[in-house]
C-alpha cells in the first residue's frame, strides 16, 4: 500500500466488483475439472488473491483456481485415490502444498527462468490440448449422462454410446449459459455475462423442479470457514504425487512469466518476478491448508483488471472479501446449480485456451514450428498433460538444437558503391570480388554445428566457379566458440591452406577474440588475419599472394 492514493480506491472498488462476476462461476467451474465441490473453487480464489496481496508485487494479476493446472491435479489424484472419497480431498491438498513448494522455492533461488524453456507454439499446443481434455470431459455434463472411460478415446466413444439417453434440459441449460457467455464477452468484457447466466439456470431449475426431471445439480454444500489444518497422506503418497506437483509446478512457472509480461506496464525486474512467484506459490499452500488444491496466475482474469481500471492489490482483496461472504453464507443459493451450467462455464473457458489465430499465425510463420504445436497438443490429448509437458520440453529443446545445429548462413556480397558487404537475398545488388569468398553464420560455433560449418565452407569454396584464394569469415553472427567448434575451424584453416587459400576473420567480439586466443586458433591463424571490417580484409587479401598450395592438397 506504499504510495497508495485515495483516488484509486473507487476504480479498484468498481474493478473488485467486476472481477467477481467473473471469478464466481469460473472458480466453481474450475473446481469441477479438479474433481472437487465447486465451494472449493471460491475458497482457492479466497486464499491466493489475499496471500498474493500481501506478497507479491504485479498490481493487477488475479490468483486463483485455474483451468490449466486443474486438470493436472485431478488427474493425477485420481490415479491414487478413488474421486470423491475423504483420502482423494487430503491427497489433492496435499499436492497443493507440494505445488506450491515448488513454486514459491522456484521465486527464493530466482529459478524463474526456468520457465522459458517452453516455446511460444509448444505453448499454444499445451493449451490447444488441454481445451481440447477440457471439453471431453464436461461432455457428460453437458449433455445429461452418465461419464465413462478413461482417456480421451474412450470418454469419446462412452459420450456416443449414452447420446440416445441425452437429457434436453441439461443440454439447453448448457448450451444457453455458454452462448449468454460468449455474447457477453462480444458486448463488453467486464459486464457479468457469465454470473448472470448461472443465477438464471439456477432460478429455472429450482423455479420449475427440473432436479425432478433429470438435470443434476451440485446438491447441499456445507458452508462456512473451513479450518487450516495439514492434509493427510503420507510420504509414499507424496512421491506417487511428484509427476503431477512437477508438471504443475511448471505450467505455473510458465503462466505466471506470460501473464505478468502480458499485464500492463511489460516484463518486470527479475526479483519482481521471482517475488511473484512466492506469493503464488504461497497461495496454494495457505489453499492446500484450507481443504482446497493449487492455485495459479490468470491471464483472462488479470486482463479483466486491467480493462476495468484496477490500480493496486486491493481489487483483488475487494473481489476476495465479496467472495468470501458468498462462500460463507451463501452454499445453500448453490445447490440448484445445475452441472451443465458448469460445463458450459468450462467449454467457455476452453475457447479461451484453444487459440486458433494464434496457431494459424505459427503456420504462416512456420511450418515446421506449427508441427511441434500440434505435436503437443496430440500428445497431451493422447498420452496425459504430464506426459505432454515432458514431451513439449523435449520438443523445444530438440527444435532449438537443430535450428543451432544447422544454422543460417550467407555468402555476403559487396553493395556497389559502398563498403557495406550484405546477404545477397536483401533485395539490394551486391557484386563479389573474384577470389574472395566472403561467409557469415547467424549461430555460435559448437560442437553440435562445428563440422557442418567446416563441411559447408569446403564445398562452397570447391564450387566457386571463378576459384578462390582467400576466406573471409565474418563472425559478426558468432556469440562464441567453444574448443570443438575452434579445432573445426583450425581443421578447416589447414585444409584450406593445402589447398592454397588464405583465412581471415573479421568483426570478431572480444568474446570470440578471447575464444580464439585461448584455444590458439588465433597463433596458428595469425593475429595480421584478423580484421576490424569485412571491407577491410577484402581489400587487403586482394592484393596479397596466396599460401603457397602444399602437396596433396587437392585430395
Amino acid at each position: 500500500m506504499a504510495g497508495y492514493e485515495r483516488a484509486w480506491i473507487g476504480p479498484d472498488i468498481a474493478a473488485g466488483l467486476t472481477l467477481v462476476a467473473i471469478a464466481v462461476p469460473e472458480q466453481m467451474a474450475t473446481a469441477h475439472l479438479a474433481n472437487m465441490p465447486a465451494i472449493t473453487g471460491l475458497y482457492a480464489f479466497v486464499a491466493a488473491s489475499v496471500v498474493y496481496a500481501l506478497i507479491g508485487r504485479n498490481p493487477r494479476l488475479s490468483v486463483g483456481a485455474d483451468s490449466t493446472i486443474a486438470p493436472v491435479l485431478g488427474t493425477g489424484v485420481a490415479a491414487v485415490a478413488a474421486v470423491g472419497s475423504v483420502r482423494y480431498s487430503h491427497l489433492i491438498s496435499l499436492l497443493a502444498l507440494m505445488v506450491g513448494a515448488i513454486v514459491a522455492l522456484a521465486g527464493l533461488v530466482r529459478f524463474g527462468w526456468i520457465a522459458e524453456f517452453l516455446s511460444a507454439p509448444v505453448i499454444t499446443g499445451v493449451l490447444a490440448g488441454i481445451a481440447v481434455e477440457i471439453v471431453v470431459k464436461q461432455l457428460p455434463g453437458l449433455l445429461g449422462v452418465a461419464s465413462g472411460g478413461g482417456s480421451t478415446i474412450g470418454r469419446l466413444h462412452s459420450v456416443a454410446a449414452h447420446l440416445d439417453r441425452t437429457n434436453t434440459w441439461s443440454l439447453g441449460i448448457g448450451l444457453g449459459v455458454l452462448a449468454v457467455t460468449l455474447g457477453g464477452e462480444r458486448l463488453d468484457r467486464r459486464a457479468p455475462a457469465a454470473l448472470a447466466a448461472v443465477i438464471a439456470a439456477i432460478a429455472l431449475v429450482g423455479g420449475a423442479g427440473l432436479a425432478t426431471h433429470g438435470v443434476r445439480v451440485v446438491g447441499s454444500i456445507s458452508g462456512g470457514m473451513p479450518p487450516l489444518r495439514w492434509p493427510g497422506g503420507t510420504w509414499h503418497d507424496a512421491l506417487r504425487l511428484m509427476g503431477p506437483a512437477l508438471t504443475a509446478g511448471f505450467l505455473c512457472l510458465a503462466q505466471t512469466a506470460a501473464t505478468v509480461r502480458g499485464s500492463a506496464g511489460g516484463a518486470p525486474a527479475s526479483g519482481e518476478f521471482n517475488q511473484d512467484l512466492v506469493g503464488v506459490g504461497i497461495g496454494s499452500v495457505v489453499s492446500g491448508l484450507g481443504g482446497s488444491f493449487a492455485v495459479n496466475s490468470s491471464p483472462p482474469r488479470t486482463q479483466v483488471l486491467t480493462n476495468a481500471g484496477g490500480r493496486s492489490q486491493l481489487a483483488g482483496l475487494w473481489a476476495a472479501g465479496v467472495v468470501l461472504v458468498l462462500a460463507t453464507l451463501g452454499p445453500g443459493l448453490l445447490r440448484n446449480l445445475p452441472q451443465s451450467a458448469l460445463a458450459g462455464i468450462l467449454v467457455y473457458v476452453a475457447t479461451r485456451l484453444f487459440r486458433l489465430r494464434e496457431l494459424a499465425a505459427i503456420l504462416r510463420f512456420d511450418r515446421i514450428e506449427f508441427g511441434l504445436a500440434v505435436l503437443t497438443l496430440l500428445a497431451v490429448v493422447l498420452i496425459g498433460i504430464e506426459q505432454g509437458v515432458a514431451i513439449a520440453i523435449l520438443l523445444s529443446l530438440a527444435d532449438r538444437t537443430r535450428r543451432a545445429a544447422r544454422p543460417r548462413d550467407a555468402v555476403l556480397g559487396r553493395e556497389p558503391g559502398t563498403d557495406h558487404w550484405i546477404p545477397p537475398d536483401v533485395g539490394l545488388a551486391t557484386e563479389q570480388v573474384p577470389g574472395v569468398l566472403v561467409y557469415m553464420i547467424y549461430a555460435p560455433l559448437w560442437y553440435a554445428n562445428a563440422d557442418y560449418v567446416r563441411l559447408r565452407i569446403s564445398e562452397l569454396v570447391a564450387d566457386s566457379r571463378a576459384g578462390v584464394h582467400s576466406l573471409v569469415l565474418d563472425a559478426d553472427g558468432i556469440s562464441d566458440i567453444d574448443y570443438t567448434g575452434a579445432r573445426a575451424l583450425g581443421q578447416l584453416a589447414a585444409d584450406l591452406k593445402s589447398r592454397g587459400v588464405s583465412t581471415a576473420i573479421a568483426r570478431a567480439s572480444h568474446l570470440v577474440h578471447h575464444d580464439l586466443k585461448h584455444s590458439g586458433l588465433l597463433a596458428d591463424i595469425g593475429p595480421e588475419n584478423l580484421y576490424r571490417s569485412v571491407e577491410e580484409a577484402v581489400r587487403s587479401l586482394e592484393g596479397r599472394s596466396p599460401p603457397p598450395r602444399q602437396p596433396g592438397g587437392d585430395r
